[in-house]
C-alpha cells in the first residue's frame, strides 16, 4: 500500500510540473504562429488521447516522468507548402528562444503563484527554538543554546525551521562566519561563530542535526492514541487513553522510551503497566516482528500516540493581503531560486558532494511524505521543485531548453544556424550528459534506500 501512494504521490507531483512547464511552450507556441502536432504529458504509448478544434492532440501517456510539446518543424518531415508559414523552423530566431523559455519561466511563474497564495491564505508556523545543541558542533561553536528562538540568519529574516534549513544551506562547505539574531530569555541579541568548511553527510543529509540542532518539541506523554484494527495491541486488550506507566518493570515517561522498547523486543512478551480510568493494570503484549527496509527485525504493536497540541507561544500565524503578498513570493521564489544555484555550483566546485543528487524515487518518497503532511507542505513542495525543475532546463545543455536557448541566440547573432553536424554533435554531448545524470541520481535514491 505504501508503494502504491508513494507512486501515485509521484506522479501527481510530475503530472502538475509537467504539465505547466509544456503549457508553456504550447501557449507560446501558439501565439507565435506555431502549429503544434501533440501536447503529451508523459512519455511512451498514450493511455488515453483527444484532439481540439486545430487539430492538436492531447495525450496522457504511460510513463509519467516528463513530457513535451511535438511542433510542425521542417526537420522531422516534409512540411506541406500551405503550412510552412506555421512551421517552428520557419520562425525567426527571437520567436523560438521565446517558445524554448517559456516552459521554464511558466515553472517560475508558478511557484510565485504558489506562495502568494499560501502567503494569502495564511499560515502557521513552528518557531525554530532550539531544544538541544550537539556538542563540538557548528551550532556550538555559533554559541546557541537550549531554548533560544532563532530570528534571522546572516541577516536574513526566518519565522519557521525551513526557513533555517534554507539559509544554512546556502553556507554548507564554506569557510568563515555565520552569524544568527536570536531572543534568549526575553532579551534578543547575536551570536556567531566559524563554519570550519562544515558539509552534508553523503547518505539521507539533515542539515539541522549535522549543523547540531534538535529543534525545540514539546514532551510527547506515553498515552496511547489510535489503537489499529487486528494488531497485537487490540489483540493484548489494550485502548485508546490508555497511559502507559512501564514495561517489564522499566518507568516509561515520554511516548519515544515506549517506542525504543517496543523496538527492541519482535515476538518477544512484554508486560506493560497501564492506568486507565485512575486505575493501575498491568497487560502482557508480544510485538509483531516486523522488517525494515535495512533488513533490520523491529517491534510494532499497531498503536498510535494521543495527538499533542503545541502552546500558543510557540506558534507564528503570518499571513498577508492580496497585494502584500506579492513581493513575499517574489522574495520566497529567488531564496529558492538562489539556493538551487548555490548547490548547483557547489557541487560543480567540489564544495557540495553530488551523492546529494537526488533522482525519481527520492522525489517520490518526498512527495508522498508531504502529500500526506498536508495542504502547506505541498505546495511548498510543489514550488520548490518548480522552481529546481525551471532553473535545470535553462542550464545551457543542448537537449535542454536552455541549450535551444544558445543555438538560437548564435543564430540571431551569426544571420544563420549552426551546421546540422554541429548540432548534432552537441545533442550526443546534451544526452549523453543527461543520462549520466539521471543515472546518478538514481543510484543515489537506491544507496539511500
Amino acid at each position: 500500500m505504501q508503494i502504491i501512494e508513494t507512486v501515485l504521490a509521484l506522479a501527481l507531483t510530475l503530472g502538475i510540473l509537467v504539465t505547466l512547464h509544456e503549457y508553456g511552450h504550447f501557449w507560446v507556441a501558439r501565439r507565435c504562429g506555431v502549429k503544434v502536432l501533440r501536447f503529451s504529458v508523459g512519455f511512451g504509448k498514450p493511455l488515453y488521447s483527444w484532439y481540439d478544434r486545430h487539430g492538436t492532440e492531447f495525450a496522457i501517456a504511460a510513463i509519467p516522468l516528463g513530457g513535451y510539446v511535438k511542433m510542425l518543424d521542417e526537420r522531422e518531415g516534409p512540411v506541406p507548402e500551405e503550412l510552412k508559414d506555421q512551421a517552428f523552423t520557419s520562425k525567426p530566431p527571437s520567436r523560438r528562444i521565446a517558445i524554448a523559455a517559456a516552459g521554464p519561466l511558466a515553472n517560475f511563474i508558478f511557484a510565485i503563484f504558489a506562495y502568494w497564495l499560501l502567503s494569502v491564505v495564511g499560515v502557521t508556523h513552528v518557531a525554530p527554538i532550539v531544544g538541544q545543541v550537539a556538542d563540538e558542533s557548528v551550532a556550538a561553536r555559533v554559541g546557541l543554546q537550549e531554548g533560544m528562538e532563532i530570528h534571522s540568519v546572516d541577516g536574513h529574516q526566518v519565522s519557521s525551521w525551513r526557513d533555517v534549513n534554507m539559509r544554512i544551506l546556502e553556507r554548507t562547505g564554506e569557510q568563515g562566519l555565520i552569524s544568527m539574531e536570536v531572543t534568549d530569555g526575553g532579551a534578543r541579541g547575536t551570536v556567531s561563530g566559524e563554519l570550519a568548511g562544515w558539509g552534508l553527510s553523503d547518505d539521507t543529509p539533515n542539515p539541522l542535526a549535522e549543523f547540531g540542532i534538535t529543534p525545540w518539541r514539546p514532551a510527547v506523554p506515553p498515552v496511547l492514541g489510535q489503537i489499529s484494527e487486528g494488531g497485537r495491541a487490540q489483540a493484548a486488550g489494550l485502548q485508546a487513553g490508555d497511559r502507559v506507566v512501564a514495561v517489564d518493570g522499566e518507568p516509561i515517561s515520554s511516548w519515544f522510551d515506549l517506542v525504543e522498547f517496543i523496538r527492541k523486543a519482535p515476538e518477544q512478551t512484554l508486560q506493560v503497566t497501564i492506568k486507565r480510568n485512575g486505575a493501575e493494570r498491568s497487560i502482557s503484549v508480544t510485538p509483531e516482528a516486523k522488517s525494515e527496509e535495512s533488513g533490520e527485525s523491529i517491534g510494532f504493536i499497531g498503536a498510535g500516540v494521543e495527538a499533542i497540541s503545541w502552546p500558543d507561544e510557540v506558534l507564528r500565524e503570518v499571513s498577508y493581503g492580496p497585494f502584500a503578498a506579492v513581493p513575499v513570493a517574489l522574495s520566497e521564489t529567488w531564496a529558492d531560486t538562489r539556493l538551487t544555484l548555490v548547490a548547483i555550483k557547489k557541487m560543480v566546485t567540489g564544495l557540495l558532494s553530488p551523492t546529494n543528487l537526488s533522482g525519481p524515487i527520492t522525489i517520490a518518497r518526498v512527495a508522498e511524505a508531504s502529500v500526506s503532511s498536508g495542504f502547506e507542505d505541498f505546495v511548498r513542495f510543489l514550488a520548490y521543485l518548480s522552481v529546481s525543475l525551471g532553473i535545470l532546463n535553462l542550464l545551457p545543455v543542448p537537449v535542454l531548453d536552455g541549450g535551444h536557448i544558445v543555438y538560437y541566440t548564435i543564430e540571431a547573432l551569426r544571420g544563420k544556424p549552426l551546421s546540422e553536424q554541429v548540432q548534432a554533435l552537441g545533442l550526443r554531448i546534451g544526452m549523453a550528459m543527461i543520462l549520466t545524470l539521471m543515472v546518478f541520481a538514481l543510484y543515489n535514491d537506491l544507496m539511500r534506500l
